[in-house]
């Protein structure tokens, strides 16, 4: 493939003897300066197509004299890659290590948050050919001054998806615009489409080599995957308990949704006596080292982690992925599952789902577009049935009536038609199927021998809004006296007190009414001005109201407040001022 003699003893000395198809058709393009957009299933060697090429740069770049810094000089990576977690950057970091182990002073250095800044401040003034960094640390180098990008020949974007999903775009176009105009620019992402292909737009060269080796539709041959129905979650604890103490388990991965759910469950298994060990983006930096560590020198056999480890983790070790609480996002499952079956080894891939997932399973099934199988351990079997989960959905045919294909319809061809959605198969089947013509009769329409005594009848028997009132003997209150005690069960009176009861004329025929018995307001009341005396005819004039007391802070002027007066607001004088 035209690499360097050093880097094939590397791989020969990995134990690599040909390239996947991903790297057969990468490397060449992008040795020979090509822009590329990579995608590829987990596990299918992305990070060694692009990390020989870098390698090959750095090569070249040491046999140009005029490219060897002057004593001092500080002059920056030739290499960036971006990407979106610690735990990727590691990876990245190990393996560009590994392929270069025969670069003569090679420098691989990563810069992620949750580092202390000293050590990695020292290592940017170093001499440094490969920098590997997540963009938000990478930013605060940047606006520092520290980070020098002015000779970066090739950027690499590892996992851009994941990048924007996490909000990192105006962090990448912030340090794109400080690299050089004629870099080389390699992306890798599950997906091109919306804001990631824009992104690659504005990035990348006109002429960029597009590189789809699969997708996410493709099955992974040598991932056995499987659902286990659980109906609560100590039935789900026991499933994980049953699964974790298989002989066939070598090391396993274990999902939770969130980071007190891994540490709760951490905890658990090991009091059970697990070697386990939790992994999720609140803990420090040095610990998560610790910890990946552990899982690679197989001192922790089950590793409890969130989506943080979803992308990232490279252990050929690990049998087992079992998704204990589910991704948020249908891709996260396809990268969850990606991290057995490595390197073209097998593994098994367990989902632990309660009825509440059923949706997120939904999804799943159709971003993968492949029916997951549903597997019974016995003895804990769940008490229903498993739902269908990839039946056919049934024809929308748009909100008519009932009978015309409208959304309530449960006979037409409806939202509820007559094609199975995929519901709970309960007593009667399943739940979305068609459940015949309605009856005639409402459902509080029971005969009225059936009916509890005092039960009110909304039946077919009620008489016409309009004749109830003859009915039952005039207005509201007279029907409330009329009922109190009887089957009906009204407004009874009280003894001690009045209460709705028979003896209370009706509000509309035996009150006296408001404007012909009860005194009119404006006639036989006394008038507010006439009787009442006048406020400015009998009151003295403002100024007339009384002398006021000389004012003795200023000679010949009065004090502005009744002072002496008895009309005064006031009883006490004033202080002078």
């Amino acid at each position: 493939m035209g690499l360097d003699e050093a880097l094939v003893r590397a791989l020969t000395a990995a134990g690599y003897e040909n390239p996947t198809d991903v790297q057969s058709r990468a490397i060449p393009a992008a040795l020979a300066g090509r822009d590329l957009r990579v995608c590829s299933n987990t596990g299918s060697g992305k990070t060694a197509a692009f990390v020989l090429p870098a390698l090959m740069k750095v090569l070249a770049a040491r046999q140009d004299p005029a490219q060897k810094p002057k004593k001092g000089e500080v002059r920056g990576p030739r290499i960036l890659v971006l990407v979106p977690t610690r735990e990727l950057s590691m990876q990245v970091a190990k393996a560009a290590s590994s392929y270069g182990r025969f670069v003569n002073y090679l420098s691989v250095t990563s810069v992620v948050g949750g580092v202390p800044y000293p050590a990695q401040l020292k290592a940017l003034r170093s001499p440094l050919d490969i920098l590997i960094a997540t963009p938000g640390r990478l930013i605060d180098h940047i606006g520092s001054g520290k980070a020098v990008l002015e000779n970066v020949e090739m950027l690499v974007l590892d996992e851009a998806d994941r990048m924007l999903d996490m909000g990192f775009i105006e962090d990448i176009e912030h340090i794109a615009e400080q690299l050089p105009a004629g870099r080389q620019t390699l992306m890798a992402s599950a997906t091109f489409a919306g804001e990631v292909g824009r992104l690659a737009q504005r990035l990348q060269k006109d002429d960029v080599e597009r590189i789809e080796i699969t997708n996410h539709t493709e099955k992974h041959e040598n991932i056995s995957q499987e659902i286990m129905w659980a109906d609560d979650l100590d039935h789900k604890h026991a499933l994980l308990d049953h699964i974790l103490t298989d002989r066939d388990v070598d090391q396993a991965v274990v999902f939770t949704s969130t980071q007190i759910d891994a540490d709760r469950l951490a905890d658990r298994l090991n009091e059970m006596g697990h070697s386990v060990a939790a992994l999720h983006g609140g803990m420090p930096q040095g610990r998560r080292n610790r910890v990946l560590q552990g899982l690679r020198s197989r001192h922790v056999r089950i590793l409890v982690a969130t989506d943080v480890a979803a992308r990232g983790i490279d252990v050929p070790t690990i049998t087992h992925v079992i998704n204990y609480g589910l991704p948020l996002k249908a891709e996260d499952y396809v990268h969850r599952i990606g991290r057995t079956g490595r390197a073209g080894r097998s593994g098994r891939a367990i989902t632990l789902a309660e009825r509440r997932d059923v949706s997120m399973i939904r999804r799943i099934q159709h971003y993968t577009t492949l029916p997951i199988p549903v597997a019974v351990v016995a003895g804990l079997e769940p008490s229903r049935p498993a739902p269908d989960m990839f039946g056919q959905r049934p024809d929308r045919g748009g909100m008519g009536p009932r009978g015309k294909g409208g959304f309530g319809n449960r006979g037409g061809g409806g939202y509820q038609g007559n094609k199975p959605f995929g519901g709970f198969a309960g007593p009667r089947g399943n739940d979305f199927a068609p459940r015949g013509p309605r009856p005639e009769r409402g459902p509080f329409d029971r005969p009225q021998a059936d009916r509890p005594q005092g039960e009110r009848s909304f039946g077919g028997d009620r008489p016409a809004f309009a004749d109830r009132g003859e009915q039952r003997g005039g207005g509201y209150f007279e029907r409330k006296a009329a009922n109190a005690g009887g089957d009906r069960g009204g407004f009874a009176p009280r003894g001690d007190r009045g209460g709705f009861g028979g003896d209370r004329p009706a509000f509309s025929n035996d009150r006296p009414s408001f404007n012909s018995e009860r005194p009119a307001f404006n006639g036989e009341r006394p008038s507010f001005k006439s009787e009442r005396p006048a406020f400015n005819n009998d009151r003295p004039a403002f100024a007339d109201r009384g002398e006021r007391a000389p004012y003795a802070g200023k000679p010949g002027a009065s004090k502005p407040r009744f002072a002496n007066s008895g009309d005064s607001f006031g009883k006490r004088p004033r202080k002078d001022v």
